[in-house]
């Protein structure tokens, strides 16, 4: 309703919406996350070896496994718990997790970087490029001003969404202190979810700096960064009052820059933002020193990154390239987004990863995608304001000396080298999905997770080291656990299936399914509790190494170093604004495999470098569904 959304006096709603319950409501007395029994920890992880090793190594693995934990291994935990008491107002894996992406010297384009595409409008005329620019900008505005007047609903985990997402419970629950206010959600198994990381969608940039790279964010600031053939433009959204520009005037700004005929830069700086970064932390500190320091200030501190390509999307493949990496001359892959529109109205969002994870990036999306496409601030009838914007858009310039010049030179010639030996390969598979999986009461995810054993196992002859990233937002200051997805039963599943065909019956095949359906659950399960072991043996090891320990013999281990080369690291969202998203692998010799399992189809984009092929890897994946839904319906399979 209007009176509920604030209109400013140019008729535009300022906010989304207005939750009575203010959006940090639960933050305080969100649980803790939990740092696992160390005995607990040792089995989980023993449980992740077992399909990777043979009988000779994965002995010695566990020595190794008890002996530190007899030993060294329970110094250190004892070590991990009493500081974490100290620290209540924080998670143990905070301090660890943040230091471990800022201190990565890789670059952040296709190592940390992930990319989610939205859906196009269903009103195909607001696909123009302009007009969705306008409306998904202004619906990122919305967004902003309303998750820092406190307006933004809470984000809540509702497992029984009729006792608990209904206005008589936000009525009750606004008026219980924030000290209890978890609690009050819990009653009726709602789960509120951390909301620490949101600040950083905006105004915030990752700077380059030797050795570790700093967070930085600057909320006074109220300009836009506009990206287009290279060139850098910026104009003021908000005003001095924090009033949101009108969109018409939004509209007006964004035509102009969209008819600027300037050539591209022969020396494009977006380039820099792809380098190694000790390198660019150099460049950096060379790009200030030669009077760029008010240009980059307004880089660092635009609320967010807006980048406008030139040209059309030819499908879900080009989709992906264009997401992920882009033409990195149009791209400032620091910034905590780049909200990427290309000329045909395609849009995606390309987020840089220490500050923050899927969950904050997820929702951003998702109301930006429903707010632009229910309320558009402007729609194809509507002009540009009549404003002068060659005063309001200002074009930034870069004094440029040889040092830079070659940098920048190097830094095109190493990620174009990259992003040509990148394969990204897109399938979608259309004989069923969410819906028949759980009539045949197993679980979605842990079919999808079975069929890339299975098609490891047909493509290499072999079981490797999986990744699925798991959410602990439900813990406060959580971060992501992992869940281990290769495990002795879907070894075992996806050894009948590939090798053993002939000696099993449809049945015994269903009960392989049921079995890794069971045991995949449990470990999701576990892993959403913060009951995994990746991030505790993590935070062992970081502590170990913060007090200048020798590394203990447990994590010299070659099977340790092999189960953390994840040569399939896999994330999965399913979201009514999202089309596809994906991201690069995260080892040389791996697959990064991002999917979606949906009523009635899976969808997977996997990217892949030279030593995998990432296209046949999608037809076994394909295969292995087939063989899947086939048994569960009760069908005869061959090989």
């Amino acid at each position: 309703a209007p009176g509920r959304r604030g209109y400013s006096g140019a008729g535009a709603a300022e906010f989304l919406h207005r939750s009575i319950v203010p959006t940090m409501h639960y933050q305080k007395s969100l649980p803790r996350l939990p740092v696992p029994k160390l005995e607990d920890t040792i089995k989980r992880y023993l449980n992740a070896q077992k399909p990777l090793l043979n009988d000779d190594q994965f002995r010695k693995t566990e020595e190794l496994a008890h002996a530190f934990e007899k030993g060294i291994g329970r110094e250190l935990h004892e070590q991990l718990v009493a500081q974490d008491s100290q620290n209540k107002h924080t998670s143990y894996i905070t301090g660890p997790w943040f230091d471990m992406y800022l201190k990565a010297r890789e670059p952040v384009v296709l190592n940390f970087n992930a990319f989610m595409s939205f859906n196009p409008d269903p009103k195909s005329e607001y696909n123009d490029q302009l007009i969705r620019a306008t409306n998904m900008t202004v619906s990122a505005i919305r967004f902003m001003k309303t998750f820092r007047a406190g307006y933004l609903e809470p984000e809540v985990f509702h497992l029984n969404p009729e006792k608990s997402d209904t206005e008589l419970f936000k009525n009750i629950i606004r008026f219980v202190p924030s000290s209890i206010s978890w609690f009050g959600a819990y009653m009726v198994n709602a789960y509120p979810l951390d909301m620490s990381q949101y600040f950083r969608l905006f105004n915030s940039t990752r700077l380059p700096k030797l050795n570790k790279d700093e967070l930085y964010t600057d909320e006074k600031a109220k300009h836009l960064l506009v990206l287009r053939n290279g060139n850098f433009y910026v104009f003021d959204v908000v005003d001095r009052d924090g009033n949101m520009l009108k969109p018409s005037e939004i509209q007006a700004h964004l035509k102009y820059i969209l008819s600027d005929s300037s050539p591209a830069p022969a020396f494009p700086l977006g380039y820099l933002t792809s380098e190694n970064r000790d390198t660019w932390a150099l460049l950096r500190k060379n790009l200030l020193e030669n009077g760029n320091e008010e240009a980059l200030q307004k880089v660092d501190s635009a609320i967010f990154c807006l980048s406008l390509d030139d040209f059309p999307i030819k499908d879900f493949v080009h989709v992906s390239h264009t997401m992920l990496h882009g033409d990195a001359a149009n791209r400032w892959y620091d910034k905590s987004f780049n909200l990427i529109i290309t000329k045909d109205g395609t849009a995606g969002i390309n987020f840089e990863h220490s500050w923050g994870d899927g969950v904050a990036v997820l929702r951003f999306q998702n109301e930006v995608f429903k707010d632009s496409i229910e309320t558009p601030a402007i729609s194809p009838q509507s002009q540009p304001a009549a404003v002068d914007s060659s005063r309001a858009v200002q074009k930034l310039d870069f004094k440029l000396n040889d040092a830079l010049k070659a940098g920048i030179t190097k830094a095109k010639q190493k990620f174009d080298a990259t992003v040509e030996s990148l394969s990204l390969n897109v399938i979608q598979f259309q004989e069923g999905g969410k819906e028949l999986l759980k009539q045949k009461k197993v679980s979605p995810d842990a079919v999808a997770q079975l069929a890339f054993q299975m098609a490891f196992l047909r493509q290499y002859d072999q079981t490797v080291a999986t990744y699925e990233s798991c959410s602990t937002a439900a813990f406060k200051h959580g971060r992501t656990e992992t869940i281990r997805p290769a495990s002795v039963y879907t070894k075992k599943c996806s050894e009948a299936f590939v090798k053993e065909l002939s000696k099993h019956s449809t049945e015994e095949l269903q009960n392989l399914i049921v079995e890794c359906s069971k045991y995949h659950s449990r470990l999701t399960k576990e892993a959403a509790m913060g009951q995994g072991f990746d991030r505790h043996l993590f935070s062992l090891r970081y502590l170990a190494s913060s007090k200048g320990l020798a590394l203990p013999d447990f994590y010299q281990d070659q099977a340790y170093a092999r189960l953390n080369h994840n040569v399939i690291s896999t994330s999965t969202l399913v979201s009514p604004a999202v089309q596809l998203g994906g991201f690069g692998p995260v080892v040389s010799d791996g697959f990064g495999l991002g999917y979606q399992v949906q009523d009635d189809w899976i969808g997977c984009n996997v990217s892949s470098y030279p030593a995998r092929n990432g296209k046949e890897f999608l037809e076994c994946i394909y295969k292995s569904l087939e063989d899947i839904f086939n048994v569960l319906k009760g069908k005869k399979i061959s090989s």
